[in-house]
């Protein structure tokens, strides 16, 4: 059976929560805004056309959340290149693992493209993912299933036969809805509420986790 991996970004492959955590306080901290209680997480998977508005409250006018969000993600951008970040334990021996056995990969994230490839060329991934959707690639953001099920075309492979990987409660939401088989990865989120979201599998990080535990999904 042909089958294909999608990875989540954020909290999935690498761990940037901190850089984007900082660059929101930054962001608001330059625009004189205040950032409301507990919006990181509320916003976590979310695209910025989604968390300035709705989350934030901060603006609804188009012009206005399009500049915050090119704002922001040039801080979070300079925060990678100063600080670095950090890879999920496991995942480069996993992706291997995926290469090895023959089974495509891709990326399936709301962050923009440009964040991705700043990263791929620190953490030198990028030969273990045949396609990149992004941001800027769908017109929906999660839990709508559009990023996932444009990832899935892109690798050739019905999204039956796609595994999603998610640390996100709308990600999870975002696979179920394009028929996917999901596994909630417990680095954003506690493994139970991950569980609430009904995913095939939770994983705490991707030690001992290989092709042939992937496969035992299916």
């Amino acid at each position: 059976m042909d089958c294909g991996a999608i990875f989540d970004w954020d909290g999935v492959v690498i761990d940037s929560s901190r850089c984007h955590e900082k660059s929101w306080d930054l962001l608001a901290e330059e625009e004189g805004r205040i950032l409301p209680e507990g919006h990181f997480k509320k916003g976590f998977g979310r695209k910025n056309q989604v968390i300035i508005p709705d989350i934030l409250g901060w603006t609804r006018d188009p012009d206005e959340i399009e500049r915050l969000g090119h704002r922001k993600e040039a801080l979070y951008r300079q925060l990678v290149l100063e600080d670095g970040v950090e890879r999920i334990s496991g995942i480069e021996d996993f992706l291997k693992s995926l290469w090895s056995a023959g089974i495509p990969c891709a990326v399936g994230s709301s962050t923009p493209r440009k964040n991705v490839e700043t990263i791929l060329g620190l953490v030198g991934f990028a030969g273990y993912f045949e396609a990149i959707v992004c941001a800027e690639d769908v017109t929906h953001g999660k839990p709508h299933p559009e990023v996932f099920l444009t990832a899935a075309t892109k690798l050739g492979i019905q999204p039956e036969n796609c595994v999603v990987f998610e640390d996100a409660f709308a990600g999870l939401e975002a696979a179920k809805a394009g028929g996917m088989k999901s596994i909630g990865l417990a680095t954003t989120h506690p493994a139970e509420s991950l569980q609430a979201h009904k995913p095939d599998l939770v994983l705490e990080n991707f030690l001992s986790f290989s092709a042939a535990e992937f496969l035992r999904i299916f």
